[in-house]
């Protein structure tokens, strides 16, 4: 099943119709078992609508936060350490990799989440920015996955390559993270075949093109989160990137204008266009 949060509350689809529930967004990322209270949710909704209007669906964050992991992937790593060596950094990431402990790192605040067909934006005081396409981790307040959503890390690749310590500016800005455009709640964890796939077309050419899938993640999602939640409460949940696998060659930053299209497998796509400077 898929969950929505739109303007008029939370629409769950199943089995191909979609049921207006009166459980609150949040009071499903707090209990025990989200997918036995979506599911009794659904029956008390009774007949299914028939369609469900792209326009009303918003973020799918009310009060979560989102938290974000680094150098997952192999190819993350490459790009981690090549954007350090064109900017002046060093070859810490490496060791990240290899590392027990994951690079976790905040996010965004849910204000500053946006959503399916909002604008996303590129910092003004960056040269080379990119979109990081991520499986992202529904988590409810006792640290278990849910559910899955699609999420879009936008990042300022020459601002981190700097020094590690500018990481937050790199990464948390206005208009820094898109999720969407549902979240998907599966009655088992995605497989190892899932593909992320990036997609970025300007003015209607398609000028960078990746793929990539869950079989490349080098931690397991179970691991992520059990790091995230050692010493930090999400009592409302929370929202965890997994890191990214699809990395643009180092000549290549956004503008404004361009369409960022991210899809994976079962949950959707997500499309989100740069917005002016």
């Amino acid at each position: 099943m898929k969950l929505f949060r739109t303007r008029g509350g939370v629409v769950v689809e199943q089995d191909q119709r979609y049921f207006s529930i009166s459980t609150a967004w949040d009071d499903i990322f707090r209990a025990s078992d989200p997918r036995s209270l979506i599911s009794a949710a659904v029956k008390a909704a009774g007949q299914g609508a028939a369609a469900l209007d792209p326009r009303e669906i918003l973020a799918p964050t009310s009060r979560q936060e989102v938290w974000a992991s680094g150098v997952t992937y192999y190819r993350s790593r490459d790009a981690r350490m090549e954007e350090s060596v064109v900017a002046g950094g060093g070859d810490f990431y490496a060791r990240v990799y290899e590392a027990e402990r994951p690079e976790l790192f905040f996010k965004a605040s849910p204000f500053r989440v946006v959503g399916h067909g909002q604008p996303v934006r590129i910092r003004r005081d960056a040269r080379w920015n990119v979109p990081e396409p991520e499986l992202t981790l529904a988590v409810n307040s006792a640290g278990k996955i849910f559910g899955y959503t699609v999420g879009n890390d936008m990042s300022a690749r020459d601002i981190e390559g700097e020094n590690p310590l500018y990481l937050p500016q790199a990464k948390t800005y206005d208009g820094s993270c898109a999720l969407g455009p549902c979240v998907l709640v599966p009655p088992s964890p995605l497989g190892k075949t899932a593909a992320i796939k990036l997609e970025i077309v300007r003015d209607g050419t398609t000028v960078f093109a990746g793929d990539t899938t869950l079989a490349q993640l080098k931690r397991e999602p179970d691991l992520l989160v059990a790091f995230l939640t050692r010493e930090t409460s999400f009592p409302d949940g929370v929202f965890l990137m997994t890191g990214t696998g699809i990395v643009p060659p180092n000549d290549f930053t956004l503008r404004a204008g361009d369409e960022i299209r991210i899809d994976i497998t079962d949950i959707g796509r997500l499309v989100n266009v740069v917005a002016p400077s």
